[in-house]
């Protein structure tokens, strides 16, 4: 999937019309704005929300670079939602029309569309799944297992509580837990202190 990610950034570069620097905080986008380009991140990371009834936000998407933001506009007239940079980037602005006119030219360019839209629904349903998970150890668990059982360090943990809807204080009691119980097991066999 990494040489398709690779491949359809690059067959996009082709036909972008420029770039676009942003600050932390700063909105790309805002609910209701017309769609005229499409955004692919190339530094920085930006945060797809939605505005919920009593204040709440709802985060849909969290772009890194060689993401799309907001791929499924491609499709829209207005966008959904709000686009917030969490730091300063950029991104590459391509055309919605420019695109969509290559998209029905351009086999190849298609299938690699294609194929990362498919990734991005693989990646929904697994998130789907983690947050209908009850306990905030088997969203820790389905997360791991999703992201090849590897912790991010402490500076991101913050940001990976938000994505497995736990508050990070409820992430860091089950971190210590977990250290704790790891520290507590005898060791085996051929093992040495």
């Amino acid at each position: 999937m990494e040489i398709m990610s690779a491949h359809l950034i690059d067959r996009l570069a082709r036909l972008a019309t420029g770039e676009r620097a942003f600050k932390a905080g700063q909105a790309l986008f805002r609910h209701d704005d017309r769609v005229t380009v499409i955004h692919v991140v190339l530094e920085g990371e930006v945060r797809l929300v939605r505005s919920l009834g009593g204040g709440g936000e709802l985060t849909l998407q969290r772009a890194r670079p060689g993401d799309v933001l907001a791929e499924a506009s491609l499709f829209s007239e207005r966008y959904h939602c709000d686009a917030v940079a969490l730091c300063a980037g950029r991104t590459r602005v391509i055309d919605k029309s420019t695109l969509r006119r290559a998209l029905s030219t351009d086999r190849d360019l298609a299938n690699a569309w294609t194929a990362r839209l498919a990734h991005e629904v693989q990646r929904a349903r697994q998130r789907a799944e983690i947050l209908s998970l009850r306990t905030v150890a088997d969203r820790l668990n389905g997360w791991l297992a999703a992201s090849g059982q590897q912790l991010p360090g402490r500076g991101a943990w913050r940001t990976l509580a938000t994505e497995i809807a736990v508050s990070p204080e409820a992430l860091y009691r089950e971190i210590a837990q977990r250290r704790r119980q790891k520290a507590k097991r005898p060791l085996t066999g051929g093992q040495r202190a």
